[in-house]
């Protein structure tokens, strides 16, 4: 499996797994999360599931804004 497959199947694990999203910046994936507790879930599972640190997968991370602002 190629590295730019590999990270899709990664990120559609990610995306099956929780309630995220995934931005895209110039062809990088870019991951949306709601919290903290579950930024923190969402590495957890990266790290055991893929033995990847949450960063080799995602060129960022941010969190969502509250609905309204």
């Amino acid at each position: 499996m190629s590295v730019g497959c590999e990270q899709d199947y990664m990120i559609e694990r990610v995306r099956e797994a929780f309630e995220c999203r995934v931005l895209w910046c110039e062809g990088r994936p870019c991951l949306e999360y709601g919290s903290r507790e579950e930024l923190d879930r969402i590495s957890a599972y990266v790290k055991t599931e893929f033995g990847k640190e949450l960063l080799d997968v995602f060129f960022t991370a941010v969190e969502s804004l509250p609905p309204g602002s």
